[in-house]
């Protein structure tokens, strides 16, 4: 279990209300980020904070020396904003460890995650003065608005980020004490939607069927975007699809999270989704269209007879291999064109994207971080799994730095991540300062050509 002393640090990270998207919340980012530059120094590494046009990015670095793999320990100290607020047990940035868990917002998703590696890494420093690898720590302030500045960042000092492999832990275990590597990720494609209609809000009753309702058309609009079996319907849309390897079907149908599990996790009545897949294919090898948010006339309480001005809708639409999300906003864009009637007016604002990932698991430092991981839990076959979520910078790490990413996460499924109430476990903290020193003591041991 953490000490006392790293439970407090823990804590005093999450009292930081470090929410990217939310510019009144600007101060609290920028304090997070100077919190954390000042613990990386305190543990012993070099620590630089730089500024970007968002939030800054502190850099890390340990002690260098030539004929050791360089590894890039990637993490983000921004978080999700709280809403809803009223369905929060207490207060989200006032952290609190009850029956194992710690619940505050960030606890997760990335703060507990990388905060437990800082814990490794510091304890190897204590204990050897040194490290087995030649460590960079990146920590971002904007992966929860799509890291606009991280590739910037990335090669603007490509020389000096220049890795062999890149880890991060930002996702989650496949089920506890299952050790799991991560090899997929979906992509994302992000776009905001607005219908107008008259140039005010109108009384229903003496203008309603003569001037078309901008709510009642994006609900058409919406309901267009799947076919009878639940398949994406737009025209192009699963051009390019990598289907699954038969491997993966077999390896999945045996992993400890099945339908059950979804049910438990999610309070839904029944699963539902694109026939011919299960539950488990259709979140890590499936695309998806998503309605996030939806917004038109009256909101309160009671009724107001009201023909609303404006509609607007918030979608995502989750990517696989080999889709290119350009591509996919362009098919997007086009459906919406094609089917708006000439009695409302469109405007389309794309937001942020990011291509999907997928890295062969037994390759390179794949065979590193397995080792890793059954020295970690023993006796547990190590799962393989892909991500439902979308980490972009993951693609930027491959397409700028040249190397892939070792995607090792130890959150658990059920752990609220962008939800009220978000938890991780007290224990893994311990677990993830394990994880770190395992792990680049195996790195260490595959040497550099591993990643060739």
């Amino acid at each position: 279990m953490p000490s006392e002393l790293a439970l407090n640090w823990f804590f005093d990270f999450l009292r930081f209300a470090s929410v990217s998207t939310d510019p009144a919340y600007r101060p609290h980012v920028l304090d997070c980020a100077e919190w954390l530059r000042a613990r990386l120094q305190a543990i012993g590494l070099d620590a630089t904070r730089y500024e970007t046009p968002g939030s800054p990015i502190i850099l890390a670095r340990g002690p260098q020396k030539a004929g050791r793999p360089t590894v890039l320990l990637y993490g983000h100290y921004d978080v999700q904003p709280v809403d809803p607020i009223e369905l929060w047990h207490r207060p989200p940035f006032n952290p609190i460890a009850k029956d194992g868990f710690i619940t505050a917002r960030g606890a997760s998703d990335n703060k507990g995650q990388i905060f437990a590696h800082i814990l490794g890494i510091e304890q190897t420093l204590q204990d050897k003065g040194d490290l087995p690898v030649n460590l960079i720590v990146l920590v971002e302030g904007e992966e929860e608005i799509g890291s606009p500045n991280l590739a910037p960042f990335l090669a603007a000092h490509r020389e000096r980020l220049a890795c062999d492999v890149v880890v991060i832990s930002d996702s989650s275990m496949v089920a506890p004490d299952h050790p799991t590597f991560t090899y997929g990720l979906r992509g994302i494609a992000a776009i905001e939607v607005t219908l107008t209609g008259p140039d005010h809000d109108l009384h229903s009753g003496i203008f309603g069927g003569a001037i078309e309702n901008p709510a009642t058309v994006l609900a058409r609009l919406i309901a267009g975007l799947h076919d009878k079996n639940l398949r994406v319907s737009l025209p192009g849309f699963y051009d390019g699809v990598k289907p699954l390897a038969s491997w993966e079907r077999r390896a999945w149908k045996k992993l400890p999270m099945q339908e059950a599990d979804l049910l438990r996790m999610t309070g839904a009545p029944a699963l539902r989704g694109e026939k011919r897949f299960s539950p488990l294919e259709r979140i890590w090898a499936r695309p998806t269209a998503e309605v996030n948010g939806l917004g038109a006339g009256y909101q309160g309480e009671g009724t107001k007879t009201v023909l609303p001005s404006k509609a607007r809708g918030k979608f995502t639409f989750r990517l696989v291999p080999d889709q290119e999300p350009a591509k996919i906003i362009e098919i997007i864009e086009a459906y919406f064109r094609t089917h708006v009637p000439p009695s409302v007016r469109l405007e389309l604002s794309p937001g942020h994207a990011g291509e999907p990932y997928l890295v062969d698991p037994k390759a390179g430092f794949g065979k590193a971080a397995q080792k890793a991981l059954k020295r970690l839990i023993p006796g547990k076959k190590v799962a393989l799994i892909r991500e439902g979520g979308s980490i972009p910078i993951v693609s930027d790490f491959k397409n700028i730095l040249g190397v892939d990413t070792l995607l090792l996460g130890f959150a658990l499924p059920d752990c609220n991540a962008h939800s009220p109430n978000e938890t991780f476990p007290v224990s893994h903290l311990d677990l993830g300062l394990r994880l770190n020193r395992l792990l680049l003591e195996e790195i260490a041991k595959a040497g550099p050509q591993a990643s060739s």
